[in-house]
């Protein structure tokens, strides 16, 4: 196992994930809703990839703690797992062995990109890319570690979804804090195509039950007081629960919250 740093420090940013935002006070409470994935959750993203033949390796990008190699490993019991992500929490992945490797810093970091080209089968992006600051840059660099005939695994949330109309600027993507760019399917789709991708499958089973209960969190932390937004927990706890209901049906048509797709890259697709 081993772990890489950039060679000089940087200010910690709020980026790449909710949970590396937890600590901002103005992230409203129950949040967490959204910010745990449970295992369910995660091993479906990585069956997504159980059709292709099993890799040698894999990169995660965002990775956090690494939770999501840990459940991927249990598809993938052969695959060397390695975890890509801008604050240290992926070294203590590494230390709790979820990941092999280790590496702090940014995947568009031309240091990162030439220590890593083309080494990878697989690379995931799980609600990644609309965190970073130009995502056209960061695919581009994800291309450059994978191996030719590798695949691209990406999870974004759906700025198509009813939910980002009905809920407007409450809807989490909309205002939750590190969204910079939210992009819909045919956007992604066109500019992995233009960068020599084939997509090999797109789907709306990413679908994360937390509109209704998180949007309940956010208006009533913005309301009232922490002691009256409280007493709103039982509120939040109904809309929890009919997030839960719709979600088997939401995540089967295009009303889901996010969407999931595979690409390939070609032999022939450019440097």
């Amino acid at each position: 196992m081993t772990a890489t740093v950039p060679s000089e420090r940087r200010p910690a940013l709020c980026a790449f994930t909710l949970a590396a935002c937890r600590e901002h006070t103005y992230v409203p409470r129950y949040l967490w809703l959204a910010r745990q994935a449970p295992p369910r959750r995660l091993r479906a993203a990585a069956r997504a990839a159980l059709p292709f033949p099993e890799p040698e390796s894999w990169l995660d990008v965002g990775t956090g703690d690494g939770r999501f190699p840990e459940a991927a490993k249990e598809l993938f019991p052969y695959t060397a797992f390695d975890g890509l992500d801008p604050t240290p929490r992926v070294l203590h992945a590494r230390v709790a062995e979820r990941v092999e490797e280790a590496h702090v810093g940014r995947l568009t970091d031309p240091r990162v990109t030439a220590r890593l080209r083309a080494r990878y089968d697989v690379v995931s992006m799980l609600r990644h890319l609309e965190h970073t600051p130009d995502p056209r840059a960061e695919l581009r660099a994800a291309l450059t570690v994978l191996r030719p005939g590798g695949h691209l695994l990406l999870e974004l949330p759906n700025p198509r979804s009813p939910f980002a109309l009905l809920l407007g600027k409450w809807w989490t993507p909309h205002s939750g804090p590190g969204h910079l760019h939210l992009l819909p399917l045919n956007a992604l789709r066109q500019e992995l195509e233009s960068q020599g991708c084939t997509i090999i499958s797109t789907d709306r089973t990413a679908h994360t039950p937390y509109d209704f209960a998180v949007t309940t969190s956010r208006v009533l932390s913005t309301l009232l007081s922490p002691f009256l937004a409280l007493l709103g927990t039982p509120l939040i706890a109904a809309a929890w629960a009919l997030d839960l209901v719709l979600a088997p049906v939401l995540r089967h048509t295009p009303l889901s919250n996010a969407y999931r797709v595979i690409a390939r890259k070609e032999p022939t697709a450019p440097a």
